[in-house]
């Protein structure tokens, strides 16, 4: 399951400057709610919605930037066989985790965030895979 170097650095390129793009103008969304004073997303019940969402845009902001680290990582250690094992697994769980924040806070239930947020934990733990894979792969590389 080998997968070209080059079509990982072209994937991971897109999907970061993609993610990077589109959870920036979240967040400018996110801020014109605010500044505007939109009752359910400012409002007293809506603390939890308010923080779920800008965990979303936070953690999908730096994950667009992992994504292109990720691909100069590829690109500068070109040698190692890249599965596309890490790839899929670091890409799943950088979807993963700002998605199931976004819809922790769609539904509030009294405080708590909704079912979607129980996607971030195995969202994690894909990430923490994924860079795990990569340390791997740059140390032997560079060895």
């Amino acid at each position: 399951m080998s997968a070209k170097p080059e079509d990982l650095v072209t994937r991971h390129l897109r999907l970061g400057w993609g993610m990077f793009f589109f959870f920036l103008v979240a967040g400018a969304v996110l801020e014109a709610l605010h500044g505007f004073k939109v009752g359910w997303y400012v409002g007293g019940a809506a603390e939890t919605r308010r923080l779920l969402w800008t965990l979303a845009h936070a953690h999908g902001t730096l994950f667009g930037l992992a994504h292109v680290a990720l691909a100069a990582t590829i690109k500068l250690a070109p040698d190692s066989r890249w599965s596309g094992l890490e790839s899929h697994a670091f890409t799943a769980g950088s979807l993963m985790v700002p998605l199931g924040f976004f819809l922790g806070g769609v539904r509030i239930y009294d405080g708590d965030p909704g079912l979607g947020v129980l996607l971030v934990p195995p969202g994690v733990l894909l990430l923490a895979f994924g860079a795990l894979l990569v340390f791997f792969r740059v140390r032997r590389t560079s060895a």
